[in-house]
């Protein structure tokens, strides 16, 4: 069994995992929708897509693994 906390255990609706160091990507998991990797361009559009009126900088709201605010280094023609 997964010991990760998700927002559907854990009563955020974005919860943001941990900054993996071979990816570009940080997975997002958006409560009532599973999990999906996400660029920092595309994570503020998408959850706010779901969750409109949604404050991004409340911790109550938003749920940082760790490093609030930062996405892996990742430089555009990088696979």
């Amino acid at each position: 069994m997964e010991n990760a906390t998700g927002p559907d255990e854990s009563g955020y609706p974005v919860f943001v995992e941990s900054i993996e160091a071979d990816s570009r990507y940080r997975l997002v998991r958006l409560r009532g929708l599973g999990c999906e990797p996400l660029e920092r361009e595309e994570f503020e559009p998408r959850v706010r897509r779901v969750f409109p009126d949604i404050d991004l900088s409340d911790p109550a709201q938003v749920h940082w693994e760790d490093r609030p605010g930062q996405w892996p280094p990742w430089h555009p023609g990088e696979a």
